[in-house]
């Protein structure tokens, strides 16, 4: 059985995106207190550039400010929030994290171009549903703490998988009744991006 000092990354659905070399910048990957359980913050490339020989080149785009639970025991991630810069590049999170993503699952995704005074429930395939809410200057993880009602100092004295749990498993409890928005009506209605800065793909 997997427990906490034995859980790995490779254990979990982790592991699997860490061999398809999709789990970047990396601010914690270890296991969490919950034991059977793995915790990742960083970002999950969603689309790769062309690769010329054996260069190096970032993604084409990625989802962005990842704050994820794996559970070994079930292979699935049952909490995730994240940023996207675009609201089309929803499709390619349903795609890449298709194995991975379950119906009672809880998956919020901060949007760059939609209404700021906009928040969406948004079917995806296999029953997922993820949770929208617009998001410019701030962060996915000071967004989250102000939409649990979770202040800085509750956690601040807590160690870093710690803190990603508590959240965590606050978001789960949260219940967001957002109106639901089908994925192609997003995309028709959605906003220009804004531009973090010239080099990004929009």
């Amino acid at each position: 059985m997997t427990t906490l000092e034995t859980v790995r990354l490779e254990d979990t659905a982790f592991g699997t995106l860490a061999a398809q070399h999709r789990l970047l910048n990396a601010v914690l990957k270890e296991p969490l207190p919950k034991a059977g359980t793995f915790g990742f913050r960083g970002d999950i490339a969603l689309a790769f550039q062309d690769q010329v020989a054996d260069e190096a080149r970032p993604p084409a785009y990625s989802l962005e400010q990842v704050l994820a639970v794996a559970d070994a025991a079930s292979g699935k991630i049952p909490v995730m929030a994240g940023y996207l810069h675009n609201f089309a590049w929803l499709k390619d999170v349903a795609e890449v994290l298709a194995d991975f993503l379950v119906p009672e699952g809880t998956y919020l995704f901060f949007v760059n171009n939609i209404d700021f005074l906009k928040q969406y429930t948004v079917p995806l395939p296999g029953g997922i549903t993820a949770k929208i809410l617009p998001l410019d200057e701030s962060t996915v993880w000071k967004e989250t703490l102000e939409l649990v009602g979770i202040e800085k100092n509750d956690v601040k004295k807590m160690s870093g998988p710690e803190k990603l749990e508590h959240v965590l498993n606050a978001l789960a409890d949260e219940t967001m009744a957002y109106p639901e928005l089908s994925y192609e009506d997003g995309v028709a209605t959605m906003e220009p991006v804004r531009n973090r800065n010239e080099n990004r793909p929009v």
